[in-house]
């Protein structure tokens, strides 16, 4: 029995242990208003991924024009044509807002846009004169009623006679951006080009923006994926340390923070470098990517480009974009669980519209799926306390003998046909489950603002009153007193006491649709080591134990 308890014990600090490390892996960037500014590009050469040209600013000539569809709001700089702004018209900041959630930006220390361009020997962005200013027929550019995409040409002229029209698409109900170049050369020579888009962020999160230390985050930083390589973080830090440059047949280069994501798409058949470095004395980060080198014969015209992800987390979606951008949803070591979770956690709010009632469902039907387990582990702990009149008899008569006292034990248990493990098998299981469910409920941007019920209204932050918390702690408290122990070491015995304390503390600060799942968990772990200990009183069992 003590062992069984000590493992139980060892169990609950290993996820204590699990999501403190959770918390403090990575922090999650909050909304900020947005407003625009003059932006210092870095653009990469052809050659190597870490060449940084210089530019010549063009602020005469620079315009800021304005993209709108049903989903996203975007301003474009007509100088390199990046885009320097954009929010998400279907996500709030807040709950209580009607401001989209601004994801790029430009202003006085906070820079996030998402650059893109043409170099290579002829390329506009590699001219030694900077990058070229765009001409647009129009200031602003709307999706209107009955159209289901929108495209945006913004026009430049070479001093060679090569006219490049950059093209934004904006399509309904998407957040994907088209950004395609048609070069039309109108030169005698032929012409080597290569395109590029690159993402470039502020590494340093603003003072009233990081969170707290004991608040849940998620991870923010960039990401990969090649052929060989799913999914791959690519850290500030590591991006300090050893610039990204590897090869690849499609892929794709993002920057990641809580519930959204940013990302460029490779040539899917050709052979795209990623690549990404620190600028501006190690204040920014850039991850992009770059396509292979396309000729352009004189009097030819070629079309070139990528697709662009500018939004929230959608698995579905981002899937059909590019292969394994959907892992940006990132479920950690047990996305294997996770990812089912998620499914049946879509499918049952489709049935109910609350995403509250879904956790609740998705518990039961977790609990009720181990239900087996969890009677099997109740029946072995009240062996265990029906043997303790034998076991205490093998102490006093083997004493310090630890070897004969062992020997003895087991043949106890043999005799007995019982267990000593056979009530941590539930709780071992259920323990993945609860992480995965962890990684679940922190990752999914569908539980961002959705409401359950009361006071609760956003099931993806604590909950304000700590009501949730205070519950799950009592009951994880009954639910000791349920099960008397029979260890007798003072320390074990402390440690028990204080871990329903612990926990009630750990979860001031989870999501309250965490602390949702897990106060359901424990109800019906009451509810069902009642049923339990009731069939073992009919068989004799439990009443044998308690005299």
């Amino acid at each position: 029995m003590e062992s069984q308890r000590n493992l139980l014990v060892i169990g609950l600090l290993v996820v204590s242990f699990l999501l403190w490390q959770q918390w403090n892996a990575d922090k999650a960037p909050k909304p900020q208003t947005v407003a625009v500014t003059q932006t210092d590009s870095s653009v990469p050469a052809a050659s190597n991924a870490t060449d940084v040209p210089g530019e010549k600013a063009q602020t005469s000539t620079r315009q800021l024009i304005k993209l709108s569809s049903d989903q996203l709001e975007l301003l474009v700089d007509t100088q390199g044509g990046d885009i320097v702004d954009a929010k998400l018209l279907q996500h709030t900041v807040a709950q209580d807002s009607n401001d989209p959630f601004p994801l790029l930006m430009d202003k006085p220390g906070r820079l996030y846009v998402a650059q893109s361009g043409l170099i290579g020997r002829d390329g506009p962005d590699s001219r030694p004169e900077g990058r070229p200013s765009y001409t647009s027929a129009q200031t602003e550019y709307k999706l209107v009623e009955g159209q289901d995409k929108l495209v945006v040409p913004l026009t430049w002229t070479s001093p060679e006679g090569v006219t490049f029209t950059k093209e934004f698409v904006l399509t309904r109900g998407k957040y994907t951006i088209g950004v395609d170049y048609q070069v039309t050369n109108s030169s005698t020579k032929p012409l080597e080009l290569q395109f590029y888009g690159q993402l470039k962020q502020t590494i340093a999160a603003p003072e009233d923006q990081q969170s707290h230390a004991l608040m849940a985050s998620a991870y923010r930083g960039a990401a990969y994926s090649t052929t060989d390589i799913r999914y791959q973080k690519e850290t500030f830090d590591n991006m300090k340390e050893t610039s990204l440059n590897t090869s690849t047949t499609g892929g794709w280069v993002g920057m990641l923070q809580h519930y959204f994501v940013t990302a460029w798409t490779g040539d899917t058949a050709g052979q795209n470098q990623l690549y990404s470095r620190v600028v501006a004395n190690g204040q920014e980060a850039i991850i992009g990517l770059k396509e292979p080198v396309t000729n352009v014969a004189p009097g030819a015209a070629v079309t070139l480009g990528s697709t662009l992800w500018i939004g929230p987390k959608l698995q579905d979606e981002m899937a059909t974009v590019a292969k394994h951008l959907d892992l940006t949803v990132d479920y950690g070591y047990l996305w294997f669980i996770a990812q089912p979770l998620f499914q049946l956690l879509q499918f049952l709010h489709g049935l109910v519209s609350n995403w509250g009632v879904a956790i609740i469902l998705i518990t039961l039907i977790v609990r009720g799926g181990m239900y087996p387990l969890t009677k099997a582990q109740y029946t072995s702990m009240a062996k265990m306390r029906m043997l303790q009149p034998k076991l205490t008899a093998l102490r006093e008569r083997f004493g310090d003998d630890r070897q004969k006292m062992s020997q003895a034990m087991m043949e106890l248990y043999k005799q007995e046909k019982v267990n000593p493990l056979g009530g941590c098998f539930p709780i071992l299981i259920q323990m993945p489950i609860f992480i995965a469910l962890y990684w679940t409920l922190m990752e999914s941007v569908e539980l961002r603002h959705a409401p359950f019920a009361l006071w609760l209204t956003d099931l993806s932050v604590k909950d304000p009153y700590y009501v949730l918390p205070l519950l799950m702690g009592a009951t994880m408290w009954w639910i000791q007193k349920m099960s008397p122990t029979t260890v007798t070491d003072p320390m074990q015995q402390k440690v028990m006491q204080f871990m329903p304390i612990i926990f009630t503390f750990m979860f001031l600060w989870f999501p309250s649709g965490l602390t949702l799942y897990w106060l359901v968990s424990n109800i019906v772990t009451i509810i069902q080591q009642t049923m339990i200990y009731r069939q073992l009183e009919k068989k004799g069992l439990h009443s044998r134990e308690k005299k």
